[in-house]
């Protein structure tokens, strides 16, 4: 059977939905904002939580060795390949409470009201919590996705260290019951093979729904980058008023014209139909040796490019070293731009996108199609072969801080999308 959508207001995920927001917060405040870092107490309670309300939805639950949850609705046919519904449930530092959370809830809530409709899958539902995504606890991208597919470096359980403790993830990962080594070892816990679709609901992390009055964004690719968390430039410290300009081998002059031929070219990029962003999102002299009446001689810097082609990425990595040896030689310094980390873009897959984009009309709710600029562990199945998309939910005030501001109209909305659309599929 195909069940009609009922009105959000109306359905039965929305008290559901909002008790678990509710509990969230209360349980994980950390004024301002809150937090639940990876491994941490408050992502083990956002785990523990969202097993107990699958289990009253009569889900089975099971955890990974690596600490992922995944909570099952079986389907007629256990042998088929299934459709996971994911996301994170880790936060940064004073962070908002839908930042990840929220795609785990209307995974949860999406499978409450296709029940209440009397609806059974063809194939097993999966709503998958996923450890470990905040890059900022763990320096190593999508961790908790990348364990489930035996794609973390071995090194990395003992080498990689949580910011706020100093202990590798190894030891963390003991302390909540997983088993680092199996892994270690070559352990897979899923298989790409088992998987039909993955699709992620994940708030916006820009304004740009917000700002165009939309409710629902359907996500056309994720962004790739370069990073660059090295970057310097070398000149030479002198006294402000004694040594002539001709002279000078002045580091901050030489940093902002690099800046200025970086956003030149972002706008050349933009004229021409390329998806491109920047940012510098570092960039300083040393505290022990700069000064008022000093002429500066070392800036450091990071460096963030983002694109849906990794090919526009290369692009602009080999001109900005064109053109940091020209500045160099000009302005008589240095600029080392330094090693870089490249995650490729992840694809999204058309044909998802098209499904949510009619389903959408279907209902009535307006959506937009934009890429993310984010990384999501999506991205971690895209790269594994496996039919992935993402819808967005319009956010007031960004992400990665206590301002989150999504309201649940709009969550109610994408829930909607994400049911109706788990209908067709399976």
């Amino acid at each position: 059977m195909t069940p009609s959508a009922p009105p959000p207001s109306k359905s039965p995920s929305h008290s559901l939905s909002v008790r678990m927001f509710d509990q969230l917060v209360q349980e994980t405040a950390d004024s301002p904002g809150v937090t639940r870092a990876s491994f941490g107490p408050g992502e083990a309670f956002a785990h523990q939580l969202a097993a107990s309300v699958a289990r009253d939805l009569g889900l089975a639950v099971t955890v990974d060795i690596a600490g992922n949850q995944y909570m099952k609705w079986a389907g007629r046919d256990r042998s088929a390949p299934r459709i996971i519904v994911g996301s994170h449930m880790d936060s940064v530092r004073h962070g908002g409470n839908y930042d990840g959370a929220a795609g785990v809830v209307a995974g949860l809530s999406a499978i409450a009201d296709l029940q209440a409709q009397g609806f059974t899958p063809a194939c097993d539902i999966v709503v998958m919590a996923i450890r470990a995504e905040e890059l900022v606890w763990f320096p190593t991208p999508y961790c908790g996705s990348r364990m489930a597919f035996g794609l973390l470096d071995p090194s990395e359980y003992d080498s990689v260290t949580r910011s706020d403790t100093g202990r590798s993830l190894a030891d963390h990962m003991r302390d909540e019951g997983c088993n680092p080594d199996a892994l270690r070892a070559g352990a897979r816990p899923l298989d790409p093979a088992t998987i039909r679709h993955f699709i992620e609901v994940h708030i916006e992390q820009g304004v740009t729904l917000d700002m165009q009055g939309i409710p629902v964004g359907v996500v056309n690719g994720i962004r790739g980058n370069l990073r660059y968390r090295h970057g310097r430039i070398t000149g030479k410290y002198a006294h402000a008023g004694a040594l002539a300009r001709e002279y000078r081998h002045d580091a901050v002059l030489a940093g902002a014209e690099f800046v200025q031929v970086l956003e030149r070219k972002w706008d050349d990029l933009t004229a021409q139909g390329d998806d491109f962003v920047a940012t510098m999102g570092e960039f300083w002299t040393d505290p022990d040796m700069h000064g008022m009446t000093k002429v500066p001689g070392s800036v450091q810097f990071t460096m963030d490019l983002r694109s849906l082609s990794n090919d526009v990425l290369m692009q602009v990595d080999a001109y900005l070293r064109d053109m940091a040896q020209a500045i160099g030689d000009r302005r008589r310094v240095t600029i080392d731009m330094g090693a870089y980390t490249n995650a490729p873009p992840a694809i999204i897959d058309p044909a998802l996108v098209a499904r949510f984009e009619a389903v959408a009309r279907r209902l009535d709710i307006p959506t937009l199609t934009l890429p993310s600029g984010a990384g999501h562990d999506c991205a971690t199945f895209s790269w594994q072969g496996v039919s992935s998309g993402m819808l967005f939910i319009r956010n007031q005030n960004g992400s990665h801080n206590p301002d989150e501001a999504m309201r649940m109209p709009d969550f109610d909305k994408a829930v909607q999308v994400l049911a109706a659309t788990l209908c067709e599929l399976a």
